[in-house]
């Protein structure tokens, strides 16, 4: 499940574990903390034998090998010997073989709901190296195909696709989730978000002057990302003043140029010496041509933009950094090909902030 940050993809996960379909269980994980392979396995078995409990079964396949490795509980956490840090593939696949065997004489199956999944396996790559992390993959992979039942989504914060590219610079070559549907989560539709920011202002008890324009226009200075709503109204609400197009305007550009960067938007601009590498000067670019242009720029005119700042001769790196950025939401195009910005409030703010 990929989308930019803050669209509200951790929320998805939640609600549809408050709210599963008949039949299913979904267990919700943020993956985040977790920094070595062992303590991937370690946390999917303990929710397997919590669900396996539940249904007054066990996992009893695990529990036999974690007591053969020397493991023991003690209040309720999990304890291994160092010894056994190479053996979170045997947990890792007995776990899910206890599920899936005893799912199939059952009426109820669990879904895995796996949040920061690229942070995990950036820790164990950083912890563990390379190859534990591309294992870890190739493992879910495996585990997916050998199991028709097994389900799981995964989502994070950073793209996956970045983890996994800095595992092919270290000569992976797998393609670890290519027989996974990958589903991008959208803003909200006008009319939803226009709604909200409604409620919103009637949950805060702001005065409106008009209602409906005034919720239009929150809804369309936020690109129709509920973050950006939320935020639009508290700040309307800090002001203690009434809510109108005008204001609502006026507060906006106000926070897009806050020293205090209240709405986090400098993450924009950090994370793409992260991302980009040796590349990011030539990303910055390539995003500081794009906001200055009037409106979307064709592929060879993006390539004119670029060249005319700096060294840059190069048209397939550019159309690698145009994919690169398309994927990390910052650009998109449009139906004749050109390359613009993904959100009109990014561009504002970037605009804005590199002074281009």
């Amino acid at each position: 499940m990929t989308a930019e940050r803050r669209i509200g993809k951790t929320t998805v996960l939640k609600v549809m574990q408050a709210e599963p379909r008949a039949g299913w269980v979904p267990v919700f994980q943020d993956l985040e903390g977790l920094h070595s392979a062992m303590d991937f396995a370690v946390s999917v078995y303990r929710e397997v034998d919590r669900f396996l409990t539940g249904q007054n079964k066990a996992a009893r396949r695990t529990k036999e090998w974690i007591e053969k490795l020397g493991g023991i509980e003690v209040g309720g956490v999990l304890r291994l010997p160092p010894t056994a840090v190479a053996d979170w593939k045997d947990v890792l696949k007995r776990s899910i073989e206890d599920l899936t065997g005893e799912s199939q004489k059952a009426d109820r199956r669990l879904l895995f709901l796996w949040d920061e999944m690229p942070f995990m396996l950036a820790n164990i790559r950083d912890r563990e190296g390379e190859r534990t992390a591309m294992e870890v993959m190739d493992v879910l992979r495996s585990l997916r195909q050998t199991h028709a039942g097994l389900r799981m989504i995964l989502a994070g914060s950073i793209g996956l696709h970045h983890v996994i590219r800095s595992l092919k610079a270290a000569n992976y070559s797998n393609a670890p989730v290519n027989d996974m549907a990958k589903v991008e989560v959208l803003p909200l539709a006008e009319a939803d978000a226009t709604e909200l920011a409604r409620r919103l202002l009637q949950g805060e008890a702001i005065p409106v002057q008009d209602e409906t324009p005034t919720a239009a226009r929150i809804a369309a200075e936020a690109d129709c990302v509920p973050f950006f709503i939320h935020h639009i109204v508290r700040g309307l609400k800090t002001r203690r003043s009434q809510a109108t197009v005008e204001s609502v305007e006026a507060m906006v550009s106000a926070q897009l140029t806050d020293a205090n960067d209240p709405w986090e938007l400098m993450h924009y601009r950090e994370r793409i010496p992260t991302y980009y590498g040796a590349e990011a000067k030539s990303a910055l670019a390539i995003l500081d041509s794009i906001a200055a242009a009037a409106g979307p720029l064709a592929i060879g005119e993006l390539h004119l933009a670029v060249k005319a700042v700096m060294r840059f001769g190069d048209r397939e790196k550019l159309l690698g950094l145009v994919t690169g950025l398309e994927r990390d939401h910052y650009l998109a195009r449009d139906p004749d090909g050109r390359v613009g910005f993904r959100f009109s409030l990014i561009r504002r703010w970037w605009k804005l902030n590199r002074g281009v």
